[in-house]
């Protein structure tokens, strides 16, 4: 069983996050530059929550908000859930579907050290299943 530590393995260790004050037209700035779809709320080293494209479209775009006025206090998840190092994907991917959700921040004692998308997770084990189908192919073949 893969686990979330063998994932982050092959991922950039870079986490991207705010704090709750940054507005949400800051926030889409950040996300824009780097290419993702979620942010974290940091407030020190501490995790308060994520902000996510689908929070900009439910939560400001639908209620009539502007981003430029609005902070991520306002609009953020606050609390999400998370996972650890010893997580199986297959938790991490029964999370996401169970809950809809589409990022998991990981957290080992107490402290943000990554995070995973469900693309990610997807990703990684397809690749598994590569090397699992080629190694199988060897034997057979020898």
């Amino acid at each position: 069983m893969k686990t979330v530590k063998q994932l982050l393995s092959t991922k950039s260790a870079q986490i991207f996050s705010v704090t709750a004050e940054t507005s949400v037209l800051d926030a889409l700035s950040v996300m824009m530059e780097k290419n993702i779809s979620a942010l974290l709320i940091l407030e020190g080293s501490q995790l308060s929550g994520i902000f996510t494209e689908r929070d900009y479209a439910r939560k400001i775009v639908l209620k009539g908000k502007t981003s430029a006025d609005t902070s991520l206090s306002e609009v953020m998840t606050a609390h999400p859930i998370t996972v650890s190092t010893g997580d199986s994907l297959e938790h991490c991917m029964k999370i996401m579907t169970d809950r809809h959700i589409r990022h998991l921040p990981v957290v080992a004692e107490n402290l943000v050290i990554g995070m995973v998308s469900i693309g990610d997770v997807v990703k990684f084990i397809i690749e598994d299943q590569k090397q699992t189908i080629s190694q199988l192919e060897g034997y057979i073949n020898s």
